[in-house]
């Protein structure tokens, strides 16, 4: 794990050391290297930092029901479904424009350098400032 990005936990109070030596070394408790892994897990299921710390809040909250997570289970599903049909879309896409290209013309009859500059190709639009 990077130096840095423990640091950042700590400055977002995902962990917090046990003790720091007077080296300025930080020294954690076997449950703060638990929330580390539950970090790392919850990453790498695609939870942001600020839903990790939701997470970690009703992991520890004695009123909280598995019914909670549940929900931000499943929201984070749908999240993912949806970056999954984008990334599909994305796919046909390229596999449209590179069934279209032919190897030997100039580049400037290229499709796809073509389709780069068409305001109808999809997502050209996004970040576009017009004026």
């Amino acid at each position: 794990m990077n130096v840095q990005t423990v640091r950042y936990y700590e400055r977002l109070n995902l962990l917090n050391p046990l003790t720091r030596k007077p080296s300025g070394y930080r020294l954690y408790s076997h449950e703060e290297e638990r929330r580390l892994r539950f970090i790392k897990n919850a990453q790498a299921l695609g939870f942001t930092l600020r839903e990790i710390a939701e997470l970690l809040a009703l992991r520890v909250a004695s009123t909280a029901r598995c019914g909670e997570v549940l929900e931000k289970a499943r929201a984070k599903l749908l999240q993912v479904e949806s970056k999954v049909d984008d990334l599909q879309a994305l796919a046909r896409a390229l596999n449209s424009l590179i069934r279209a290209c032919r190897v030997g013309r100039p580049t400037g009859h290229c499709p796809i350098l073509m389709s780069l500059e068409d305001e109808t190709q999809a997502g050209t639009k996004k970040g576009v400032a017009k004026g």
